[in-house]
């Protein structure tokens, strides 16, 4: 019956059972307690996104200590969609000089007259950053960003194109506009479901969409749309594991493959359904 404007799609009968339990058990991820929003926008990366040598070399025109310590306040690491693999990233020693357009009534704007060697950088690019869209108050800021405060909390990311998953937790890191993120409550259990098999044979079969050339776009409006199992926590402890900074390679494919079970009996998934799963039957 095609009579409704919604989507449709074709699955084989095992297909239709793991979509209908998945569906029955999990929660849309738009009802967890979470923001999704995406990176910083500057309007001209030359000028706001420095390398590690540019960012000493700012610091090292500061005309004392004070001002040095307010400087390397706001410059904060950045991190780009390439950056980011699957349970981690790769940072590229590039920050981002947050002279950001503060929050109304919560946290006032950089006022750039107050550090004088960011001035100095940013007035080098005066001709360009005067001109571009994106701007706050005055050239020298960054547009409004109303979730300024969750840049310091902890928080999963993604890039959008991706054919396979590739979230990771960050935190104390400023994602570029390339990267979408959240915040809020479980998010190491929602690591673990987002990066598994299941979850992704469901988005890419049930929900996703595509570039146009094959590659999955991990949008925003698609991800809210997951039906996330409630908080477990054997899910949450295998997934702590894979994000251990001393989890070894030889170790990695057993704690997936455990974790990959539990996420499927929470789903209530047969034990054919199950192989159909782990065995990529997709």
């Amino acid at each position: 019956d095609f009579s409704s404007n919604e989507s449709w799609i074709i699955l084989s009968a095992i297909e239709q059972s793991i979509k209908r339990k998945i569906e029955a058990v999990g929660i849309p991820l738009k009802e967890w307690n979470i923001k999704i929003n995406y990176g910083i926008k500057t309007g001209f990366n030359d000028a706001f996104i420095v390398s590690t040598e540019k960012r000493e070399e700012i610091l090292s025109n500061c005309i004392d200590e004070d001002e040095r310590e307010r400087t390397a306040e706001i410059i904060r690491p950045i991190l780009r969609g390439r950056d980011i693999k699957r349970y981690g990233y790769n940072w590229a020693d590039l920050w981002l000089i947050n002279t950001h357009n503060g929050v109304k009534g919560a946290i006032p704007r950089i006022d750039v007259n107050d550090y004088p060697a960011i001035k100095q950088h940013l007035d080098y690019y005066w001709d360009s950053i005067a001109v571009r869209a994106d701007k706050g108050d005055t050239p020298y800021n960054l547009r409004n960003c109303a979730y300024l405060e969750d840049f310091n909390k902890p928080m999963i990311v993604w890039l959008e194109l991706s054919n396979e998953p590739k979230f990771t937790l960050a935190k104390n890191v400023v994602p570029l506009n390339t990267v979408f993120f959240f915040t809020g409550d479980q998010i190491v259990h929602l690591l673990g479901l987002l990066n598994s098999k299941l979850i992704t044979w469901y988005f890419k079969n049930c929900i996703g969409t595509t570039s146009g050339v094959g590659t999955n776009r991990w949008l925003k409006y698609t991800i809210e749309q997951i039906p996330m199992i409630p908080y477990n926590e054997k899910i949450e402890l295998l997934t702590n594991k894979l994000i251990s900074p001393s989890c070894e390679d030889a170790t990695t494919h057993i704690i997936e493959s455990d974790l990959l079970s539990e996420i499927c009996d929470s789903y209530g998934l047969s034990e054919e359904e199950k192989k159909y799963i782990i065995f990529g039957g997709f």
